[in-house]
């Protein structure tokens, strides 16, 4: 494991703190290079600019959306000197959706940003270079989410009702009725919603609507006041229509319309079966599920015989297939009904070898008494702030291989520096492509006890 310091330009010295940038003021500036976020960076009288939509080797002329201090962020206006690299975005909502931030830069392009994110990261925050850089892990550029949230907006005084997803850099509503990045089946349910809505007796009781599709297409209506009997009537017949089990959220947990309605996926090359509830953490993006979970089982080289822990386990999307490979999993999740449900997901799959625990994953791993009898490999996929008291703990479990699946390179990084303080080389890392067209950066590293 290499380490070596890498200190990246923010912004030049200098220049001149008494000029301003007021919102909604438009400014002409070079584009330098691209920020990890996808926005590209320029200088104007010693402030450090962040555009939306600018690609490097451009000329741009930019409205500011905020300042503090040195900092503008800003979204393009108008391109006054194109990038080569540039691409007339697929869709037409693009710029306005804030959904898909990167429909101008060609996948390539995109894949290679992310890379580069990761890499950096590691470098500036642990000092850290992979012994290999994998290549991206990669699936279809569109038609990839199997789930999506609908804003729905009453607006009371102009008793209009607003329907589609939230805009770019602000609280707006885009009207959108077809969206390239969703699964086919979730097409027709996306362009038939916003006349049901409008149709509603009283659209105003409606706080957000979200798609889902696995095993089935579901629907569900997140409701802040009890509906009629003549707006439920609609969204079963909506629903029937388009082949989609129902869901219902007022207060508490959300619930089927139709007590036996069962909604889960599939990870076909293990045979296995996973269900969920809407609320429940699944992976968007099916075939880069799939094929991530089959790259750290590679990666992992789980052994027959062996003991291994699956930390924020979730479901088991990690777990159930681990346990087709292994002597016992041991798998732990912070949230109670999460755990039941993957105990469940075991049960159904006939798998006897993987358990399931339920614990705060910011608390140390010592004194745990899942975690007593050690482990021969340790599994982890936490949330975007990382697990840095969990890997704290890593060496203890005298685990010799160590698989991060990460959200955030930043916190990955953080926490491959304290890998790397108990003796864990850093072997390989790449990026996983889960989100095409934003910025988005999902990453897996493999760790080795020197």
């Amino acid at each position: 494991m290499s380490r070596r310091n890498s200190s990246l330009r923010f912004q030049p010295s200098g220049g001149s703190r008494a000029s301003q940038a007021p919102v909604g003021k438009k400014q002409r500036l070079a584009i330098e290079r691209l920020a990890h976020d996808g926005r590209g960076i320029g200088f104007v009288d010693g402030k450090t600019w962040f555009v939306e939509g600018a690609l490097p080797g451009e000329q741009v002329e930019a409205r500011v959306l905020a300042a503090r201090s040195q900092v503008v962020e800003a979204r393009t206006e108008q391109v006054l000197t194109a990038s080569p690299l540039r691409r007339i975005a697929p869709c037409a909502h693009a710029g306005h959706c804030g959904g898909c931030t990167l429909q101008h830069l060609p996948h390539a392009e995109q894949l290679a940003l992310k890379q580069r994110t990761l890499t950096e990261q590691l470098a500036r925050v642990a000092g850290l270079e992979p012994e290999a850089l994998i290549d991206p892990l990669v699936g279809p550029e569109f038609g990839y989410r199997r789930r999506a949230r609908i804003a729905v907006r009453w607006d009371a005084k102009a008793r209009k009702l607003e329907v589609g997803f939230r805009a770019a850099s602000s609280q707006a509503i885009v009207a959108i009725a077809d969206c390239m990045v969703l699964v086919q089946p979730l097409q027709p349910i996306m362009r038939g919603l916003p006349a049901l809505l409008h149709g509603l007796e009283r659209p105003q009781a409606i706080g957000h609507v979200e798609l889902f599709h696995g095993t089935a297409s579901a629907v569900l209506v997140r409701h802040t006041q009890p509906l009629g009997e003549g707006d439920l009537s609609q969204w079963r017949a909506f629903c029937a229509e388009h082949q989609a089990q129902l869901w219902l959220q007022g207060v508490g947990e959300p619930q089927p319309d139709q007590p036996d309605a069962r909604l889960g996926y599939r990870l076909e090359r293990w045979d296995l079966m996973l269900d969920y509830r809407p609320g429940d953490f699944v992976q968007v993006n099916a075939p880069v599920n799939e094929a991530m979970v089959a790259q750290a089982l590679d990666w992992l080289s789980p052994q027959p015989g062996e003991r291994v822990l699956d930390l924020f386990c979730g479901l088991g999307n990690f777990a159930l297939p681990l346990a087709r490979k292994v002597g016992e999993v041991v798998a732990v999740e912070g949230v109670e009904a999460m755990v039941e449900r993957a105990r469940g997901n075991a049960l159904a799959n006939g798998l006897g070898n993987v358990h399931f625990f339920q614990a705060d994953l910011s608390n140390p791993l010592v004194g745990a008494a899942w975690a007593a009898q050690g482990f021969d490999a340790v599994l982890l996929d936490p949330p975007r702030d990382g697990a840095l008291e969990a890997v704290r703990q890593i060496a203890s479990t005298g685990a010799r291989r160590v698989v991060y699946v990460s959200c955030n390179p930043a916190t990955l990084a953080r926490d491959s520096a304290e890998l790397a303080k108990q003796g864990y080389r850093l072997k390989q890392a790449g990026i996983l492509d889960m989100f095409p067209q934003t910025a988005h950066v999902e990453a897996m590293a493999l760790f080795e006890a020197s």
